[in-house]
């Protein structure tokens, strides 16, 4: 991992004039803060804006979702091959809440991860396990399930493409408890091995992130746990002053020298 990712989804957030400003915001941080890399999951309406107004800046943008066809009888869903036309480069695929209220599965996942692959786009899959996945002490066996499934059939060369997010349910949104970075630190520790057994020494090179309530109290300690290659914040990040606290934050020389 030569540059620790910072990123955010904006879920069912910002106007196309919010999402203007923000742009332009962006476009001034990044230059302040170039030592990292930078991505942006905006709505699928904003997408083809957010590509044209951050063209001339190395920030990536990524896709909430898609379907694993090129096309068919899917009303309301969005085809790999529009998200290939429009250039775009990330797939965030699992996240928590597609899986809670639209009863997405790891077996369509895997179909999804592998069309992402196909146009050339990097999968995001996002992994994370319940309150009482952790209140039982099944965590690990969750999140290798997840694993083993959403990455099933794919190749070490196809794996080195991949970008995993491990966001614990029960730390995500208003409501969510941050996760201490110990915890943290621990179970990218679990997908850390399960991704070597899956891939061998290719899983050793696939950038792990962390989110849910990522804030400025939190940030830098979750930076600094061995495994983790990036942080994907949520609204924290939709803020522009309050992402620059976090990058600045991130930015002194204790951060850099006092990862495990």
């Amino acid at each position: 991992m030569e540059q620790f990712l910072l990123g955010t989804n904006w879920k069912m957030h910002k106007t196309f004039s919010e999402a203007e400003e923000y742009a332009i915001g962006l476009d001034k941080l990044i230059k302040k803060y170039p030592m990292y890399s930078y991505f942006i999951i905006p709505p699928y309406t904003h997408l083809k804006q957010m590509q044209q107004a951050l063209a001339q800046t190395p920030v990536m943008i990524g896709a909430q979702n898609m379907h694993w066809a090129d096309e068919g009888a899917y009303t309301g869903e969005i085809s790999p091959k529009w998200l290939h036309d429009l250039e775009i480069q990330i797939a965030e695929l699992g996240h928590s809440e597609r899986r809670q209220y639209y009863q997405e599965n790891d077996e369509d996942l895997n179909k999804k991860v592998k069309a992402a692959l196909r146009y050339k786009m990097t999968p995001l899959l996002c992994v994370g396990e319940y309150g009482k996945d952790k209140a039982y002490g099944v965590t690990p066996e969750v999140l290798r399930r997840q694993l083993k499934i959403g990455l099933f059939g794919l190749t070490d060369e196809e794996a080195k493409k991949l970008w995993i997010a491990y966001e614990p349910v029960w730390a995500i949104g208003e409501s969510g408890t941050p996760a201490a970075p110990d915890y943290v630190e621990k179970v990218h520790g679990v997908i850390r091995r399960q991704l070597v057994e899956l891939f061998g020494e290719a899983g050793n090179i696939i950038p792990i992130l962390y989110g849910g309530s990522v804030d400025p109290q939190n940030c830098v300690e979750l930076a600094r746990c061995r495994d983790v290659d990036g942080l994907f914040i949520g609204r924290s990040a939709w803020d522009l002053k309050q992402f620059e606290q976090i990058i600045n934050l991130l930015s002194i020389e204790q951060f850099m020298n006092g990862r495990g």
